[in-house]
């Protein structure tokens, strides 16, 4: 177990550097470190050259400290400097020591030292001189000499921060959590390629099309007048198609894009309005952080959720976006992307996690769902998803309600069978997999008691008077399934793959043409292991989707909008020259 005790020097560091949307950290302004056992301060002004490696010592025996280390990172990495072998984000830990609790100044820097009650400069005084450095060259002597005196406050600010929160700290997981903010640097720098001309065309375009789009897709809805959206008419149609649809506490219809993302997911018929109302309302295509290299680059914001799962702005990231819109996605010639998934990714941590045998059978099988089928005795053993599709498909959606939390009225609706038929299938699912059920009610019982629930590596959620307990069942999947998603990036990573962006529970990777089956082999092997780590050798699946140029990013759900949308845009450009 490694304690602060084994390091022989701790540096805390800050850098000031340039950031422009969708672009790398360039340039680098300036850099101040402070070694805490000695006190020794380094400052370099790095505008115009910097040395070949770092004042500082980033060997095993040295812990790099930093609050939001992906900045720092992503400077070392724009330097060609290596990456400290053992990073203490402060930032990080602060989250997870604080997570759940409120948080009165926020999560930033200054927020945490008000926490701590340590002084520091003024929030006006920060803005200021940031906005400063973005402005860049050519910065006077005068104003060289604040900017690294404003470096420095940080400095110490975060040594301040370390005394106060190292008793805290867990710092064997603490490093591990720092070795990710490495990896999101890197991952960060890489950005997803894209097609810029069709992108460029499209915000050219984007008003009217808008309005021929809300007349194409509306056509089968019935639910529009002119652009406005009418909730008495949405009423109606969610009635005569019989699904059940959320309200509020006063009784509305719950109309919030996330109701109609999950909702888009029970019942993918609607998911044309749910799209269609995104890009009305939601949709700003110009946000999209597009570098001159046209590569989408944003912050990914890593462990922002209550999971520790990673939280990019929806407007700036291509994955936050409308699903068509990731057709934007193109590998440059030569090239190819791959996307890598865990297969059924909740229900195989469900099965490690409670040790349910017959749960891990079914995810083993490859096919969990006619696998549940014949363990509740629905099918014979010789079974298939070809010979009994439809009794499987019933048992997905029996799976996958569990895991939505959907009620038996809703479960109904969904199959289109009457309520007492959906909740046999709910009962059914608790009693083939009643250890499952019980460990799930126990962690929900001890978190409730104790007031806190954690993952398998120290990711702690601190447990308020408001929390469901649908947000206690499915914390361990989706918490354990951030963990096992941020170990793969690392290893991924430092194996040398190219990895563009985690989404969810998978990786896009970017690879040539000829290199790319080697690098999805890699990736899919740093994913396995990721799992196996995390749930004491319990391995999951995971599936591929690779494409090479000119071909793109495309899904099934959405390839009919993305074609959808072209033939608009061609339309926009023919009728108004554009």
């Amino acid at each position: 177990m490694r304690e602060f005790e084994s390091f022989n020097q701790i540096w805390s560091v800050d850098f000031e550097f340039v950031s422009r949307d969708g672009e790398v950290p360039n340039p680098v302004v300036c850099m101040v470190a402070k070694e805490l056992l000695s006190g020794e301060t380094g400052k370099l002004w790095l505008v115009g050259g910097s040395p070949p490696q770092p004042p500082y010592s980033i060997e095993d025996d040295s812990l790099f400290v930093a609050y939001n280390a992906v900045a720092e990172m992503s400077c070392h990495l724009q330097l060609g400097w290596k990456i400290p072998c053992n990073i203490l984000d402060l930032y990080v830990e602060f989250l997870n020591l604080k997570n759940g609790l409120p948080k009165p100044s926020g999560k930033s820097l200054l927020g945490a030292l008000v926490y701590y009650g340590i002084p520091g400069i003024t929030k006006d005084e920060k803005e200021r001189m940031r906005n400063r450095i973005l402005q860049g060259e050519p910065y006077s002597p005068i104003e060289q000499q604040e900017i690294l005196d404003y470096c420095e406050t940080d400095v110490i600010a975060g040594e301040n921060l370390y005394y106060a929160m190292k008793d805290e700290i867990d710092l064997p997981r603490a490093l591990l959590r720092g070795r990710y903010m490495s990896a999101v640097a890197q991952i960060e720098r890489n950005g997803v390629p894209i097609d810029a001309e069709i992108y460029r065309r499209l915000i050219r375009n984007w008003d009217p099309m808008k309005s021929l789009l809300v007349k194409e897709v509306d056509r089968d809805f019935g639910v529009y007048e002119g652009l406005t959206f009418k909730v008495d008419l949405w009423d109606k149609w969610v009635q005569n198609h019989n699904i059940d649809w959320p309200v509020t506490e006063k009784e509305h219809l719950d109309l919030k894009y996330d109701t109609f993302k999950k909702m888009a997911k029970i019942h993918p018929e609607i998911r044309p309005i749910k799209d269609l109302r995104y890009i009305l309302g939601q949709l700003r295509l110009k946000d999209l952080a597009v570098g001159k290299d046209a590569r989408n680059r944003c912050s990914l914001f890593p462990f922002s959720s209550i999971t520790g799962r990673n939280q990019p702005s929806s407007s700036h990231y291509i994955f936050g976006l409308a699903s068509w819109i990731r057709s934007l996605i193109q590998p440059n010639p030569g090239t190819g992307l791959a996307s890598i998934d865990y297969s059924q990714e909740e229900f195989g941590i469900a099965a490690a996690l409670s040790r349910d045998y017959k749960m891990q059978e079914a995810y083993l099988s490859g096919d969990p769902y006619i696998t549940f089928a014949k363990q509740a005795g629905a099918v014979p053993a010789t079974a298939t998803k070809e010979s009994h599709p439809n009794e499987r498909d019933l048992f997905k959606q029996c799976v996958l309600a569990t895991q939505y939390g959907m009620s038996a009225k809703g479960l109904a609706h969904k199959i289109e069978q009457p309520v007492a038929d959906a909740q046999h299938l709910l009962d059914l699912h608790k009693r083939t997999y009643e250890t499952f059920w019980k460990w799930s009610d126990n962690v929900v019982d001890y978190a409730t008691l104790h007031n806190r629930i954690w993952t398998r590596f120290g990711w702690y959620y601190h447990i308020n008077d408001i929390v469901k307990p649908r947000t206690l069942q499915n914390f361990p999947m989706q918490a354990n399934g951030a963990e096992i998603l941020r170990i793969a990036c690392c290893n991924a990573i430092e194996n040398g793959v190219k990895v563009c962006a985690p989404v969810h529970d998978a990786l896009l990777i970017e690879a040539s043409i000829d290199e790319l089956p080697h690098a999805i082999a890699v990736t899919q092997q740093v994913m396995a292991m990721a799992s196996r780590i995390v749930l004491d050798g319990f391995e999951l699946r995971t599936e591929v989707d690779s494409f090479v140029y000119p071909e793109r990013y495309e899904k099934t759900s959405s390839k009919g909008m993305w074609q959808k949308m072209m033939t608009l845009l061609e339309h926009c450009e023919q009728s108004g020259g554009q």
